[in-house]
């Protein structure tokens, strides 16, 4: 059964931000605030809770479309091809925020992901995941909990989140209420930047 762990977003606990990491490190499941719906994720480097993560999801791993949440741009030459100027300043100006960027990957991806040639990036304007992915070292690949076809309280609401997925992960951090609008997800892998699918971030911009 997965553990409660309420935590502060405006002044997050040292310890109860070290727990979380050491469950990731551990290869648990974690289920996390962000600043749009909270979300389900894993350290990127372990394998076994990548495939729990599909598995949860009903997909197959190397066709899964998650996002790796990094604590800053200074990530991004780790996962990512060299991008340009122009590309570079959008993503200045828009994060941290509600957005996901698709990016050409590069050879480093994890081997999980290495047929994909693009890969969905974020970084959450929210202190407690970006203090957990700062104190674990590397990102974490996240998905949402929210039903695509049906948002209900449950994806908002931490203890009924939890009602939910106990018996699924191994922890569900409280951390407040959370949203029930997606990220705006832009594609920045080719030539001109396209808009996937508008959501909390503001397009305007690009």
């Amino acid at each position: 059964m997965a553990e409660f762990i309420k935590i502060y977003p405006d002044k997050p606990s040292e310890a109860a931000i070290a727990k979380v990491v050491k469950v990731l490190q551990n290869g648990g499941l974690v289920i996390y605030p962000t600043d749009t719906v909270y979300g389900l994720g894993c350290d990127i480097t372990n394998s076994r809770a990548l495939e729990k993560i599909a598995k949860i999801k009903g997909v197959k791993l190397e066709k899964a479309n998650f996002s790796f949440i990094c604590h800053d741009l200074s990530n991004l030459s780790d996962y990512v091809r060299q991008i340009d100027t122009s590309t570079f300043k959008i993503l200045k100006r828009a994060l941290p925020g509600p957005y996901t960027f698709i990016l050409p990957g590069n050879n480093n991806l994890p081997k999980e992901f290495k047929k994909k040639t693009t890969v969905g990036i974020r970084v959450p304007d929210n202190n407690i995941i970006l203090e957990i992915v700062r104190q674990l070292g590397n990102p974490v690949v996240s998905t949402s909990i929210r039903d695509e076809d049906d948002v209900i309280e449950y994806t908002t609401d931490p203890e009924l989140i939890f009602e939910k997925w106990q018996n699924l992960v191994d922890v569900v951090i409280d951390g407040g209420y959370g949203d029930n609008i997606g990220s705006t997800i832009i594609d920045l892998s080719e030539h001109e930047p396209i808009v996937v699918r508008e959501g909390k971030g503001d397009i305007d911009i690009l």
